[in-house]
C-alpha cells in the first residue's frame, strides 16, 4: 500500500509570492495513497531536508513528493535526503510548482488549483515507482585531449600532474594554437611565446602525456568510462623516430614559394617545413600538395640531405585505436576573414588584413621580423585604421554575438602600433568597448587617454581604394552621426571569432550538442558549465564560445578536476533512468519483434542485437538490448517501437498515463 509524503516548499518568496502553499498542502494531504503533507519556507534547506528524512522513518513512507522548482536544481539534493531516510532515491520525485506555475501566473485560485494538479500528477507517477540501482560501469583512467591550443595544453598538464595517463591529438604539425602566432597579450602584453613555449615543451616531455600531432579523430565508440577512440595519424612523410630536427632538410628545399599558413599567407614556406621556430615536436611535414616530387616523381633532395635517413615517401596514414575513460574537447576556434565582407572589398585589397594577421606583422618571428610593414608593398603605414565588430554582433551576416575579444587585442593592437611606429597615427572604429576582465578596462584606458589612437564611435559602411590609399568611410554617432573619411595606409578589421572549421562533423562523431553557430554546448550555463549532455565529455576554451586566454585556462583546468574526480574510483555509478526493452523469462518471450527499427534513430549507438538460442544452441531469435553504459535516456527508441516493448525507466508508460488520468479526473 502506497504511503506518500508531499513537501511544498515556499522558495522564499518565488512561490508563495502567487501559490497558497498552505493551502496546497491542505488539499494534498486528502490524495489518496497520502498518509503525511507539510509546506516549509525552503525545503532545500539543512532543517527542510531533516523534515523530509524524519517524516520517512516516522511515517514508514514509500514515496516523496517535493513540490518546489526544477528537478534540474534540487531533485539530487532530496534523493540524498531519502536515502539518509532509508528511501530508495528513485522513490522520489518533484512537482515544479515555481517555473510551471508561480513564475508564469498571477495570484488567485487557479493558479492555487494548478499548483494542485501538478502536485496530484506526481503523486500518482510516485505510486507508480519502482526501487532502482545506480549502474556501475568500469573506469579506463586515461584521458583524451582533442586539440593542442592553450586550453589543452593546460587540460592535458593538469590531468597528468595529477597521476592519469592522457592521449592528446592535435590536427595541425605542431601544438601551441592560435596562441602560438600572437605576439604580445592584453593586458599584461607579456610576449605570448615566452608564457607558452615552456607549457608546450613540457607537454612532450611529460612521461604521462602521449601526443599525436598531425592527426584526427576518425571515430568515437562507447560510453563514459570506456570510450574506444581510433585516430588517423596522417603521414608526414618523415620517420620521427629517426628525425633529429636539424633542419636540413627544409634548409635545402628547392620548392620555396609555397604560401605559408602559420604566417596566414603573408610569407612562404619550403614543401617540407617546420611551422614554426618554437613547434613542439620539432619535426619537419612534407606538403605533399606542394612537393615536386609527390606532383611529378623527382627531386628527393630532403632525402639526400637527411643524415638521419628520416624520409619517408611511401609513408602512409595510420589509424591508432585507444582505450580512454574521459575526452576533452579544446579544439579551438577561427576567425572570419577579410573576403566576408562585401563592403571592405571582398578581400581584393592586400592592405586590408585581420587581427591575427597584424599579431604576425608585430611578431619578432613574424614574415617582417616585427616590423609593421604594409602586405602590398612592405612601406610602414602612417595612417592605420582598426575597424572593431567586424561582422560581430551582426545579424545581418548572421553572427549576432560578441566576439568578446575584439576590443581588447584592438586597444593592444593600437599600443603596439605606437610603440612600433612612433609618428604613425591609429583610429579605431568601435560600437561601444567591452573591458569586462581583470584590470582589462584600465588597458582600454591607456589606449585611449595616452593618445594610443584616436577612438571613433560607429560603424565602417564601406572601404575602397583611391590613388593607392585605402579611403574608409564610417559614421561618428557622437558627433550626431556625421560622416567620417579617413584615407588610410592599411586597414585592419577585428574580425569575428568563430566556430573552427570541422566542428559539427566532430560534434556529431562524439554525439556533443551544438548550438546555431556550430560553438558546442554546454549541459547547464551555470551549474554544468564544462559538461556536455554526454557523460564523460567536457569542454574547454573556444570551441564553446569565444574566450580570451585566462577564461580558455580556467576552463581547462576545470575540466581536468572533473575528469579527475571521475578516475578518483575504479567504477563509475550512473543514473539508472535509461531504456530498457521488456525482458521476459525465457526471454523468447519478449514482446520484442526483433524489427531493430529502434536501432538507427538511437543518437548514441546504445542498441544492440543479442541472440536467444534454445538448449541445443541454435538460434531462435535476435532482440533489441540497450547497452546501460551508453544509453542517456532520451527516449527516440520508445516513439518508433512498434511493439511497445521498450520504456524508459522512471518514465514508463504506465507512469505518465497515471499523471494524464489524475489531471484529467481531478
Amino acid at each position: 500500500m502506497a504511503r506518500i509524503g508531499v513537501f511544498i516548499c515556499h522558495c522564499g518568496e518565488n512561490i508563495s509570492a502567487t501559490v497558497d502553499c498552505p493551502k496546497v498542502s491542505e488539499v494534498a494531504a486528502k490524495f489518496p495513497g497520502v498518509a503525511f503533507s507539510t509546506d516549509y519556507k525552503y525545503m532545500c534547506s539543512d532543517p527542510g531536508q531533516s523534515l523530509v528524512v524524519n517524516a520517512i522513518k516516522e511515517h514508514k513512507l514509500t514515496g516523496i513528493v517535493v513540490s518546489a522548482c526544477s528537478p534540474r536544481m534540487h531533485e539530487p539534493t532530496f534523493r540524498r535526503a531519502c536515502a539518509e531516510g532509508g528511501l530508495n532515491p528513485y522513490q522520489c520525485e518533484m512537482a515544479n510548482i515555481r517555473e510551471h506555475c508561480s513564475w508564469v501566473h498571477e495570484k488567485g485560485d487557479k493558479t492555487d488549483q494548478k499548483a494542485i494538479d501538478i502536485v496530484r500528477m506526481m503523486v500518482e507517477k510516485v505510486k507508480r515507482n519502482n526501487a532502482l540501482l545506480p549502474i556501475k560501469v568500469p573506469v579506463t583512467k586515461t584521458a583524451l585531449v582533442i586539440g593542442g591550443g592553450v586550453a589543452g595544453i593546460q587540460a592535458a598538464l593538469d590531468i597528468a600532474n595529477a597521476g592519469h595517463k592522457v592521449i592528446m591529438v592535435e590536427r595541425d604539425p605542431s601544438i601551441g594554437g592560435h596562441m602560438s602566432q600572437l605576439s604580445e597579450t592584453f593586458p599584461t602584453l607579456d610576449c605570448s611565446q615566452c608564457i607558452l613555449t615552456p607549457r608546450m615543451v613540457e607537454v612532450a616531455q611529460n612521461p604521462n602525456i602521449k601526443l599525436y600531432t598531425y592527426a584526427e579523430i576518425e571515430s568515437v565508440e562507447g560510453f563514459v568510462g570506456n570510450f574506444n577512440v581510433k585516430i588517423r595519424k596522417k603521414a608526414k612523410s618523415v620517420d620521427e623516430t629517426l628525425c633529429n630536427g636539424c633542419g636540413m632538410c627544409t634548409t635545402k628545399c628547392p620548392n620555396k614559394k609555397n604560401p605559408n599558413e602559420f604566417e596566414l599567407g603573408m610569407g612562404n614556406r619550403p614543401a617540407i617545413y617546420v611551422p614554426f621556430p618554437q613547434a613542439v615536436p620539432n619535426i619537419p611535414v612534407i606538403d605533399k600538395t606542394q612537393c615536386t616530387y609527390y606532383k611529378n616523381g623527382k627531386c628527393k633532395i630532403c632525402e639526400k640531405v637527411c643524415q638521419p635517413k628520416a624520409i619517408r615517401f611511401d609513408q602512409e596514414d595510420e589509424i591508432i585505436e585507444v582505450a580512454v575513460g574521459a575526452i576533452a574537447l579544446c579544439t579551438g576556434f577561427d576567425i572570419k576573414k577579410t573576403d566576408f565582407f562585401p563592403e571592405y572589398g571582398y578581400g581584393k585589397y592586400k592592405d586590408i588584413i585581420d587581427g591575427l594577421q597584424f599579431e604576425r606583422l608585430a611578431s619578432a618571428s613574424g614574415p617582417t621580423s616585427g616590423e609593421i610593414r604594409r602586405p602590398s608593398d612592405g612601406q610602414v603605414p602612417k595612417k592605420i585604421v582598426f575597424v572593431a565588430c567586424a561582422g560581430s554582433r551582426d545579424p545581418a551576416k548572421g553572427i549576432e554575438y560578441c566576439s568578446k575579444i575584439c576590443c581588447m587585442y584592438t586597444a593592444k593592437h593600437a599600443i603596439l602600433y605606437k610603440h612600433k611606429v612612433h609618428d604613425g597615427q591609429a583610429y579605431i572604429f568601435y560600437m561601444d568597448i567591452r573591458a569586462a576582465g581583470k584590470n582589462y578596462d584600465e588597458f582600454t584606458r591607456r589606449a585611449i587617454e595616452e593618445d594610443q589612437a584616436q577612438y571613433i564611435r560607429g560603424r565602417v559602411s564601406r572601404i575602397y581604394e583611391r590613388d593607392g590609399k585605402l579611403i574608409v568611410v564610417g559614421a561618428d554617432t557622437l558627433m550626431n552621426a556625421q560622416t567620417v573619411e579617413i584615407e588610410a595606409d592599411m586597414v585592419v578589421l577585428a574580425t569575428a571569432g568563430v566556430a573552427n572549421k570541422g566542428a559539427e562533423e566532430l560534434a556529431q562523431k562524439l554525439h556533443v550538442s551544438y548550438d546555431q553557430h556550430k560553438f558546442f554546448s554546454e549541459a547547464h550555463p551555470k551549474l554544468k558549465p564544462v559538461e556536455t549532455n554526454t557523460a564523460g565529455i567536457y569542454l574547454a576554451g573556444a570551441c564553446q564560445s569565444p574566450k580570451d586566454i585566462p577564461e580558455s585556462v580556467a576552463a581547462a583546468s576545470g575540466v581536468a578536476g572533473k575528469i579527475a574526480c571521475l578516475f578518483a574510483n575504479s567504477e563509475l555509478t550512473r543514473e539508472p533512468l535509461i531504456a530498457m526493452v521488456d525482458r521476459q523469462a525465457p526471454p523468447m518471450y519478449s514482446s520484442c519483434t526483433g524489427c531493430f527499427l529502434c536501432q538507427p534513430v538511437c543518437p548514441y549507438n546504445a542498441i544492440e542485437r543479442e541472440e536467444v538460442k534454445d538448449r541445443n544452441g541454435n538460434l531462435v531469435r535476435e532482440l533489441a538490448f540497450i547497452n546501460p553504459g551508453l544509453c542517456q535516456g532520451c527516449g527516440t527508441c520508445v516513439a518508433v517501437c512498434k511493439s511497445k516493448s521498450i520504456d524508459i525507466e522512471g518514465y514508463t508508460n504506465l507512469q505518465m498515463y497515471a499523471e494524464v488520468d489524475a489531471l484529467l479526473n481531478s
